[in-house]
């Protein structure tokens, strides 16, 4: 006889014997009853983490246990109070029932009671409605939640789409606008550059008009005598080569000036082509993010890429980042366009101030021209009388010469005829009026063969001195060609037109 808390030996609790066993089976063999087993029986057992009905083993582990038992498993708190007294099986503790068969056996230590088959019924019944209940609310919840997760993630993508178009709208907008002002800023460089060129241009050509008024200087250094005098014409050549030279270091200034603009105005329109270029790429992967659908090809996941915050600005930073470059593009075309404005102002400034001092300087040459010319002519006038004087004075030396030679001949009559009668005997020697007229004549031909003389003397001076007067206007008339040749053939020959274009240059 078998006791509680013992391991039974009934044979529809144990199983067949073994085969060797020569009692009888009061149970078909396990093999033959494969055919009544449930079909879940035959599933892989689940994970431990789960329980269920269906995972219990098929000789439950309270078989082995007191009648007295606390149950722990999970159809236990299915019943209504499982631990109430009247499901207690206390009364049997101390009873020794002697083996007498198995059916006995059986009926006498009865696990439950009828009360606890209905109650366990009714609890499986209250627990699968509840169960299903709950599985039925968590189905519709379900369902409700999918409907509702797929409206929002529809609305969300929705939302991010709109937004993406907004910031595609935004980013275009200021594309377009950097865009232009890139676009005016090219202008802009084109005109400087122009206007530069221009500028560069006008300084290599006012080389010209300084060359020329340096090398009237130089030519005017070689004037002879009393011509190389400073007079207007050179001070208005040093002036006019003063004002070249303040000309041109007002151009060369301004030159420096358009370069470093120049380099100002790239430097601006390399930040507003950045900002472009990075504005495409941006536009380019919001079109290409905005036309991403569920369907799309390509899309995958990146997992922690919402937790990547690589981002450099915000919307108000970016778009002032933008605008900062446009404000800084729109003040350097203002500077560069006054730099333009002070190039036009420097070039026509210069070409006036150099223009009118050409002018000048050929109004005091022509001027100058006209007085050494008459100066000349006056020389010239001055010098044919002088060689007809000479010429003159020549023949009247020649006059005197005569004269004087031709007194020879009174003066030898007279001297002979005195030198005859001192001949005369005794007292024949008489002071007679031919005596005295004799002597008389030979004192006057002396006194006229002296101022005769005289007279010669005189005029071989006065000869000499208009020869002397002769040379002196023959070599100041050779200095006066001198410097006609200079100022009007030389000079005026480099000065009969301005070797640089006057231009009026406008903005």
């Amino acid at each position: 006889m078998e006791y509680m808390g013992q391991t039974q030996t009934a044979t529809y609790m144990t199983g067949p014997k073994l085969a060797s066993s020569t009692t009888s089976q009061f149970l078909p063999a396990i093999g033959s009853m494969q055919s009544s087993y449930k079909a879940f029986d035959t599933y892989p057992a689940p994970s431990p983490l789960r329980r269920s009905h269906t995972t219990l083993p098929w000789r439950p582990s309270t078989y082995y246990g007191v009648a007295k038992v606390n149950p722990t498993i999970a159809n236990a708190q299915s019943l209504p109070n499982p631990l109430s007294y009247s499901n207690e099986l206390g009364e049997l503790d101390n009873v020794k029932v002697p083996p007498v068969f198995a059916a006995a056996r059986n009926a006498l230590y009865t696990r439950y009671t009828p009360n606890d088959w209905s109650k366990s019924n009714q609890s499986n019944y209250l627990l699968s409605d509840r169960v299903r209940t709950a599985g039925e609310r968590l189905r519709m919840d379900t369902v409700r939640m999918c409907r509702e997760t797929d409206d929002k993630t529809k609305r969300n993508q929705a939302d991010v789409g709109k937004r993406l178009g907004e910031r595609i709208g935004d980013i275009q907008f200021w594309k377009n606008e950097v865009n232009h002002e890139t676009d005016q800023m090219i202008q802009e460089i084109n005109d400087l550059t122009e206007a530069k060129r221009v500028l560069e241009k006008t300084l290599a050509e006012t080389a010209n008009p300084l060359h020329i008024a340096q090398e009237c200087l130089y030519n005017r250094e070689k004037r002879q005598g009393i011509d190389l005098v400073h007079d207007p014409v050179e001070r208005e050549l040093i002036k006019e080569v003063d004002v070249i030279k303040r000309c041109q270091a007002d151009m060369q200034r301004v030159v420096d000036k358009a370069n470093a603009q120049l380099a100002l105005n790239r430097a601006a329109q390399h930040e507003l082509e950045k900002d472009s270029g990075d504005k495409h790429s941006a536009q380019n992967l919001d079109q290409t993010c905005h036309g991403l659908k569920n369907t799309s090809r390509g899309i995958a996941y990146h997992n922690g890429i919402e937790r990547v915050d690589n981002t450099q600005s915000v919307p108000e930073t970016w778009a002032e980042f933008s605008n900062n470059n446009i404000k800084r593009s729109q003040a350097e075309r203002a500077n560069s366009k006054a730099v333009r404005v002070e190039i036009a102002d420097t070039i026509n400034r210069c070409a006036n101030e150099m223009w009118n001092q050409w002018n000048k300087v050929n109004t005091e040459f022509t001027r100058r021209i006209g007085e050494t010319t008459d100066a000349r002519n006056r020389i010239q006038s001055h010098l044919s009388k002088v060689l007809q004087e000479i010429f003159d004075m020549e023949k009247n030396i020649e006059l005197i010469k005569k004269s004087i030679s031709d007194k020879e001949a009174p003066m030898m009559v007279a001297q002979t005829r005195l030198e005859t009668r001192t001949h005369r005997p005794n007292i024949e020697l008489c002071r007679d009026p031919v005596q005295h007229r004799l002597v008389s004549e030979v004192h006057e031909i002396n006194e006229t063969w002296e101022a005769l003389n005289h007279r010669l003397r005189e005029a071989e001076n006065a000869l000499q001195q208009l020869l002397r007067s002769k040379s002196s206007l023959e070599h100041d008339l050779s200095v006066k060609n001198n410097s006609l040749f200079i100022d009007r053939e030389k000079c005026m020959g480099m000065r009969k037109t301005f070797p640089m274009s006057p231009r009026v240059v406008s903005v």
